[in-house]
């Protein structure tokens, strides 16, 4: 079977962070950068674009290396650690179905002065990032406790945001406001594209090494769907909602891939013990 590729290129860093996740995440080691290199060769990136990626990710306090030798190695920092642990979160314990929702809205109202347009596009950007969507202009509601505090700070807003829980009144439509709130069919038609490009390999073994390479960009693909998801409450979607068949063929394509990723892994793969940093 040929070579399955996301709806658009795949970057180089999400690619990266989910290979860290996979292999270095909680085992307390460093990898080879010429390790690195080979396993994205496979995923069809070169290496000028992984040894890049490398230098970025360092700078940006994501890695950092760790010299054996003549060779480099790369460990995680706080940073990416952090950065990781969310995403193992998202991934398999919050999940893509939202079926406990207690009936808690986090609402977000903001005022800006006019000529604050480029702190009014990054608030948007990050609200939308944590899972809002705009009820009203300078009104974003969110499904469930959101804490957006770190997010307000660290854009300097916190005086011109402020942040109550509610509940909807009894006769809301919250079915149709959830519809008026968010890109409902956008998101679908990300989960329908998972399923149809994923599923045949429900029934369809590869080798060991394109399972790493199909291993790693099956995790990369979903953690994006899921991230931009901002887990309304299934109750109130369509009742064909597609998010709880396309995380079973995550799941299932996973658990099918793993062992022989595993073996690939193991065989390509130079890691050696993080010393502690100075």
């Amino acid at each position: 079977m040929g070579r399955v590729t996301g709806e658009e290129s795949l970057r180089p860093q999400s690619l990266m962070l989910t290979f860290l996740g996979d292999q270095v995440l909680g085992r307390d080691v460093c990898v080879y950068s010429g390790s690195v290199i080979d396993v994205f060769a496979r995923a069809g990136i070169g290496e000028q674009a992984t040894r890049s990626t490398l230098s970025r990710m360092v700078k940006r306090d994501l890695l950092r290396r760790q010299r054996e030798g003549r060779r480099m190695y790369f460990g995680l920092t706080e940073r990416s650690e952090a950065v990781l642990r969310d995403g193992e979160r998202r991934i398999w314990q919050t999940g893509a179905v939202n079926r406990h929702w207690d009936g808690t809205w986090t609402l977000l109202g903001f005022s800006l002065p006019e000529s604050w347009q480029r702190q009014r596009h990054d608030l948007r950007s990050q609200l939308t990032w944590s899972g809002f969507g705009p009820l009203f202009n300078g009104l974003w509601i969110a499904p469930g406790e959101v804490d957006v505090s770190a997010l307000v700070a660290e854009l300097g807003l916190s005086a011109h945001v402020k942040v109550f829980r509610a509940h909807a009144d009894t006769g809301t439509d919250i079915g149709q406001m959830i519809e008026e709130t968010w890109e409902l069919s956008e998101l679908a038609g990300s989960y329908e594209r998972f399923v149809r490009r994923w599923q045949p390999w429900e029934d369809d073994l590869p080798d060991a090494d394109e399972a790493l390479v199909l291993r790693l960009r099956l995790q990369t693909e979903w953690l994006r769907i899921v991230r931009r998801d901002p887990r309304l409450p299934v109750k109130h979607l369509p009742d064909d909602w597609p998010a709880e068949q396309a995380e079973k063929t995550f799941r299932t394509v996973h658990e099918r891939l793993s062992p022989l990723a595993r073996t690939a892994s193991e065989r390509l793969l130079d890691l050696v013990p993080a010393r502690p940093q100075a």
